[in-house]
């Protein structure tokens, strides 16, 4: 573990528990314990950095998938509305 960080960097964050601060809690109290209330930072700062940007990654993929579904749903919608359109046409005729 590294020193702890500055008072300052730990009142900021007080107030909020993240779900993967209890996450590390399930895992480990006392790594928690370390984090909350002492102040050390991790030792594996670099890949924690690195499943951060995973996670924001895959978070952009999903929010796109969902924008391509509402899509496709809106496009669906138009083409039943345009077949009813040419079926009523139709049979005017």
């Amino acid at each position: 573990m590294k020193a702890p960080a500055t008072s300052a960097a730990r009142k900021t964050s007080d107030d909020v528990i993240r779900a993967s601060e209890i996450g590390q809690y399930a895992f480990c109290a006392r790594a928690w314990w370390y984090a909350r209330v002492k102040g050390y930072r991790s030792a594996n700062v670099q890949a924690m950095q690195a499943g951060t940007a995973q996670h924001q990654a895959h978070g952009r993929a999903v929010e796109s998938y969902r924008r391509l579904r509402q899509a496709a749903i809106g496009l669906l919608a138009v083409a039943v509305l345009l077949l009813l359109a040419w079926l009523l046409l139709s049979l005017g005729k």
